[in-house]
């Protein structure tokens, strides 16, 4: 693997790592298995790109990616708690429907920003070569998010969402209103993938509808492999290991499509394959160890 090729993989793994961050509160914190982040990476992407090529500042485009995403995450968890549809089909749904949005919100399949100014110019007029300028970025907004994050799960309403998804009938008896607090969740949840759709587009300069395919396979992918990594003891801990998953599959995806056996290559449509084989070794890696130790 070059080293362009390790800086890629670690600039993916940052900024991806802000929508892994988002997958792990519906998934792990709130039991909620949700699909809805295939098509809130991509609108939050649309969002930013429309706004940034109508004039619109670029960091405020992410933030109106960030409440296009919240909004998304509201509708599949209205969908879920006040409609009684299962979680899983109300998050299918809602992403369905984002499919046809982002295209009605961008005017077609895709949107350029050739020309348009985004969050990473300010550094590059300082002379900073643009791959470096995308890794300060990703940096700093990968550890602002996990940041606040951690923080957020910290206070009174974080704290009713780790409660909420641990033990519903316990938090309801307290009077807590559970359907808010999900609602809120997943919301947040796909504010953050927004988020992370928003950057990703800034830096390609492109938006383009079918850039959300596979999201959710590799948030989960990322967090399996994190916390097999790296633990997930405490809540602080488990959003660390989310993130270093992502930066950890990243780099083991780029290592894959280097690799060579003979005139046997891996292909980037190899990636779903490389992404099975990560994850049954992360979820296998635990039991392995147990009976080595065993003996």
């Amino acid at each position: 693997m070059t080293w362009y090729a390790a800086l890629g993989a670690l600039e993916q793994g940052l900024v991806y790592g802000i929508m892994v961050i988002g997958v792990y509160l519906t998934f792990r914190i709130l039991d909620f298995p949700d699909l809805t982040v295939d098509g809130s990476l991509p609108l939050g992407a649309a969002i930013s790109a429309v706004a940034i090529t109508s004039g619109i500042n670029p960091y405020v485009a992410l933030l109106f990616a960030l409440l296009g995403g919240f909004g998304a995450g509201v509708i599949t968890a209205i969908l879920n708690t006040k409609f009684k549809i299962l979680h899983l089909l109300a998050s299918i749904l809602t992403m369905i429907a984002l499919y046809s949005i982002n295209i009605r919100i961008m005017g077609g399949p895709n949107i350029a920003l050739l020309g348009s100014n985004t969050i990473f110019d300010p550094l590059i007029a300082l002379g900073i070569p643009g791959h470096y300028a995308g890794l300060i970025i990703f940096v700093f907004f990968a550890l602002v998010v996990m940041m606040l994050v951690i923080w957020f799960l910290k206070t009174e309403l974080g704290q009713a969402i780790l409660a909420t998804g641990d033990n519903p009938q316990m938090i309801t008896s307290l009077g807590v209103n559970t359907h808010f607090i999900i609602i809120i969740g997943v919301g947040l949840s796909n504010g953050l993938v927004a988020l992370s759709g928003a950057i990703i587009a800034q830096n390609q300069g492109a938006a383009d509808v079918g850039m959300g395919i596979g999201t959710i396979i590799a948030g989960l992918a990322s967090v399996i492999v994190g916390e097999t990594i790296f633990g997930k003891s405490t809540i602080a801990r488990a959003i660390i290991a989310a993130l270093l998953g992502s930066i950890v599959y990243r780099l083991a995806i780029a290592l894959a499509l280097g690799l060579e056996f003979g005139d046997f290559t891996f292909n980037p449509s190899d990636l779903n394959l490389i992404t099975a084989i990560l994850v049954i070794g992360a979820l296998i890696a635990p039991n392995i160890k147990k009976r080595i130790l065993a003996r």
